[in-house]
């Protein structure tokens, strides 16, 4: 099973973070124009947190919290589980759905080199697949 660090590669996403000094309204702001779902959080270059479209309505919109002045680390889910570019997609797949999360920050030390999605794993998985029929159909016809 292939490192995580390939698939990045391979996906050529930009990473999108936002600050942990940042108003909510700013950072849903720089989401809706990057038609992402979640961002990585850093302080000082290092991740601290995730920010998602959850953390929005169960910690913003429920609460009355006001998004002008409230900060995105008081309303973040704090200390991610991250990952290390050598891990497996398989390990990475098994992780989320063991702690039932839907982004992976992938860090060297602390330093953030990826973030990746479920959806980028399942894609990563359905393109493996689609390989694997094409090479037994051509087996097959042989």
């Amino acid at each position: 099973m292939p490192a995580i660090l390939e698939l990045l590669k391979q996906n050529h996403h930009d990473l999108h973070v936002v600050q942990h000094d940042q108003s909510v309204i700013e950072a849903v702001h720089f989401m809706v124009e990057n038609n992402v779902g979640a961002v990585p959080v850093l302080d000082h270059g290092h991740l601290v947190g995730i920010f998602s479209e959850r953390d929005v309505m169960t910690r913003v919109v429920v609460r009355g919290m006001d998004p002008h002045s409230t900060t995105v680390e008081t309303v973040m889910t704090p200390e991610p589980l991250a990952v290390a570019p050598e891990t497996s997609v398989h390990d990475c797949m098994v992780l989320m759905k063991q702690h039932k999360f839907r982004h992976l920050p992938v860090c060297e030390g602390r330093r953030l080199v990826g973030f990746l999605s479920l959806r980028d794993l399942l894609l990563y998985e359905v393109d493996e697949k689609d390989v694997e029929v094409r090479m037994m159909r051509a087996y097959i016809a042989s």
